[in-house]
């Protein structure tokens, strides 16, 4: 059994100068090479609807695709001032109700809470951009990897997903923000972590289950709070497409799942445990505080670990606790990932509803699949 520093690199989950220790050395690289340890798998079993959830699944992708260069509102005006200042009024500044008296904070006026603000969005869409573009890559891995004729069809829709997901964000980030970050460190190790593992089944449990479960979480809760129209937009697109991505893995792995020993779900509960904490740990946005010249430490100390700022974080893993559960990964064994998913404060979302359940209420509706024709 492996322990806790064997997975994640440190014995204490919460060990903030650990977290902090992991930094990008390569932020100026434009390629980055990965070793894919994969087979691929032909199958020579064509019959389809073996599996009528996938079945079901990929007719609903065939009908749901739409264009993001003629679908989304380009020409509108985005005043990236007044949406981080509208944000913060409906929502309460980043530091609302933190006592900041003797932090670097302590004196900051609105045009620096403002600056933040700003860095803060470009950060957070630039790492949105980073990890669709992993999805890209893993569900293309995916469809050379996976057995199952029903879930190659599934994956090479998402694959076509994925690519404008990574246009879209990449063009808004371009036309109406003010710059991009490279890809946080924590991130570039699990999505490297994802796409060395040889088994095809590791792939769709860190992309579908954990990473883009955690992205579903994200851009309902930013959807909600946004008033700015074509962010709005976006998001609803592409949530419509990311539910049926986590079904997909949810759909797949359920079945797979059953048939493998306890040690072998002994490492996927570990597997799903590390990309948690690589994705808890990267919301600390230690970029931003580089880039604003603020010591990391201080900065999250101060403003990341407020009460208000842990539930938002505790809250992006709404969608991945259900989907494990629905697994068997919580309580399987000793029900170690129930223990671990309570130790970094997660597991209270395990009754919530699971993505395989749900997927069809993020669906288009007809209106605007036909404004999406």
């Amino acid at each position: 059994m492996s322990t806790t520093e064997d997975i994640i690199g440190r014995a204490d989950v919460n060990d903030l100068e650990a977290i902090l220790g992991v930094t990008n050395t390569d932020v100026n690289e434009l390629v980055h090479h990965v070793k894919d340890n994969a087979d691929c798998i032909f199958t020579w079993d064509y019959e389809k609807g073996r599996r009528p959830a996938l079945n079901k699944l990929y007719e609903k992708a065939k009908t749901s695709q739409w264009n993001g260069q003629t679908d989304l509102p380009w020409d509108t005006e985005v005043d990236q001032e007044a949406v981080v200042i509208a944000n913060a009024e409906a929502n309460g500044m980043l530091a609302g109700g933190v006592d900041l008296s003797g932090t670097v904070f302590e004196k900051w006026d609105e045009k620096q809470w403002l600056e933040l603000g700003i860095e803060s969005q470009n950060w957070m869409l630039s790492q949105f951009m980073h990890g669709e573009q992993g999805a890209l890559v893993c569900t293309a891995k995916i469809v050379e990897t996976v057995p199952w004729i029903d879930a190659k069809y599934y994956a090479s829709t998402q694959v076509m997903d994925e690519a404008r997901h990574v246009e879209v964000f990449a063009q808004y980030l371009d036309t109406k923000l003010s710059g991009h970050y490279p890809i946080n460190a924590h991130l570039k190790m699990l999505l490297d972590d994802i796409i060395e593992d040889s088994r095809w089944d590791m792939t769709y449990l860190g992309m579908q289950i954990m990473v883009e479960g955690l992205a579903l979480a994200a851009f309902g809760f930013i959807h909600m709070m946004t008033q700015e129209p074509l962010l709005k937009q976006l998001l609803r697109y592409v949530m419509s497409d990311e539910a049926r991505h986590v079904a997909f893995g949810v759909l797949s792995l359920k079945e797979y799942y059953e048939g493998l020993d306890i040690d072998e779900i002994r490492e996927r509960q570990e597997f799903a445990f590390e990309a948690a904490v690589r994705m808890r740990d990267r919301l600390l946005q230690q970029e931003v505080w580089e880039r604003m010249g603020i010591d990391s430490k201080e900065a999250v100390q101060a403003v990341m670990l407020s009460p208000e700022r842990q539930m938002f974080q505790q809250m992006l893993f709404s969608k991945i606790v259900p989907n494990c559960k629905k697994l068997g990964l919580l309580d399987a064994g000793d029900g170690w990932l129930r223990q671990k998913f309570g130790e970094i404060g997660v597991i209270q979302f395990e009754d919530w509803t699971d993505t395989g359940d749900e997927y069809e209420t993020f669906a288009l509706s007809d209106e605007e699949l036909k404004t999406a024709s």
